[in-house]
């Protein structure tokens, strides 16, 4: 057992899991505080509809998203293509798939949340800030995000646990190359398949470790 925790098959998909979940979580958390903070604050013709697009991701079993992934972002797609020209790089079978799958799916959970906590800062105080001369975005840095603060960081450890959990989109984007994009639910599944137990129970154990911390950390922070 102790030669498991320091053999490649173990470290490699929790580094690169911690890695793709970190990424996926800082760039929706950033997508969805422009998403929400739109959402809350203006009305324009299909707006439910939109909003609905947003938390598709949520209710859609992950092997859909992931094919739905595949097809927008593989080779033969004009954004595939244009990564491939431009930048030399290639979603499919790239740690880089696996972070926009991550971010996919944790997407939501972001924004519902960043989403409440807009919505529950009083309007006295957008109005007093705007009558004072400040635009929209001074409102948002200097009013919305401050008092949201518990909804900030309940917003990134959600997304980032979500993240963490990834499975199904994960496989169909980037797929299962140890050392290269096997995060942990993919090491897992390989794991038991292959028949190696130790190495899944390892794996399921630090999975269960840090989704407990990160439960922790979000309803402690509701009660702060």
């Amino acid at each position: 057992m102790d030669a498991l925790f320091v053999s490649k098959n173990f470290w490699a998909p929790v580094v690169l899991s911690l890695q793709v979940s970190i990424a996926a979580a800082v760039i929706s958390f950033l997508i969805g505080i422009v998403v929400a903070w739109r959402m809350t604050s203006t009305s324009f013709y299909g707006k439910s509809l939109l909003e609905t697009l947003f938390l598709l991701p949520l209710v859609l079993p992950p092997s859909v998203v992931g094919f739905i992934l595949l097809v927008l972002l593989g080779r033969k797609s004009w954004i595939g293509e244009a990564a491939e020209t431009l930048f030399h790089l290639s979603f499919v079978f790239h740690p880089l798939g696996a972070v926009v799958a991550a971010g996919v799916v944790s997407f939501p959970l972001i924004y519902q949340s960043l989403k409440t906590g807009f919505l529950s800062v009083d309007k006295d105080f957008k109005e007093a800030a705007r009558s004072q001369g400040a635009n929209e975005w001074q409102v948002l840095y200097y009013i919305l995000l401050p008092l949201s603060l518990r909804s900030l960081k309940a917003a990134f450890i959600l997304g980032f646990a979500r993240a963490l959990g990834e499975f199904g989109a994960t496989m169909m984007v980037a797929g299962n190359i140890p050392g290269r994009t096997q995060t942990i639910p993919t090491a897992i599944y390989f794991a038991v398949d292959a028949g190696n137990l130790p190495l899944a129970w390892a794996l399921t154990g630090v999975t269960i470790l840090l989704s407990f911390f990160l439960l922790m950390l979000t309803s402690r922070g509701k009660r702060d």
